[in-house]
C-alpha cells in the first residue's frame, strides 16, 4: 500500500456505515454512529482517506481559535503497518495549520505502543496525564497521556 498515492476527502453520511464497522473492529470501546454524525453535523474537521479510491483511514479533529485537538484518528487493520497513519497525520497538521492552528493536542493509551510511537516520531510531546480516562475491557480504567505538537 502506497501512502504516496493517498488522498483525503471530508467524511459525509456516506462514509458512516464503513467507518462504523471499522470503528467497531478496531476499538475496545468505539465511537459510535452517533458520535461520528454528532461530529459532522457540529462542523469537526473529519476526513477519509483513500487509496485508489477505497477507504483504508479516518480522523476527525476539533479546532478552536489556535488549538487543534485530535478526538479519532484510525487505519483499519489489513491497512496497518503501510504509513498510512503518518500520511494522515500529515493531512491533519496541513489542515490544522490551514485553520489557524499553532499547536496540536491529543490523549493516548499508555499501552497502545504503535500509536505513541507514531506520535512521538512527529514530534509529540507528552505534557500530561488525564487519570483514568479510558475503560478498559476487562473492567478498570486506564490513564491517558497527553501530548502537544508545536505546528
Amino acid at each position: 500500500m502506497n501512502a504516496a498515492v493517498s488522498d483525503f476527502s471530508p467524511m459525509t453520511d456516506r462514509d458512516l456505515d464503513w467507518v462504523v464497522d471499522h470503528e467497531a473492529a478496531l476499538h475496545a470501546f468505539p465511537w459510535s454512529r452517533g458520535n461520528f454524525a454528532d461530529s459532522l453535523a457540529a462542523g469537526h474537521g473529519a476526513w477519509v482517506m483513500r487509496v485508489g479510491g477505497s477507504p483504508v483511514a479516518y480522523a476527525v479533529m476539533l479546532v478552536v481559535l489556535d488549538e487543534a485537538h485530535l478526538l479519532n484518528i484510525s487505519v483499519a487493520r489489513e491497512f496497518q503497518g503501510a504509513r498510512l497513519g503518518t500520511a494522515l497525520l500529515r493531512h491533519l497538521f496541513a489542515e490544522a495549520r490551514r485553520c489557524g492552528a499553532s499547536q496540536f493536542f491529543l490523549e493516548v493509551r499508555p499501552s497502545n505502543s504503535a500509536a505513541l510511537a507514531l506520535y512521538r516520531s512527529h514530534g509529540f510531546q507528552p505534557i500530561g496525564r488525564r487519570k483514568g480516562y479510558y475503560a478498559l475491557r476487562e473492567g478498570g480504567r486506564e490513564d491517558a497521556i497527553v501530548m502537544r505538537l508545536e505546528l
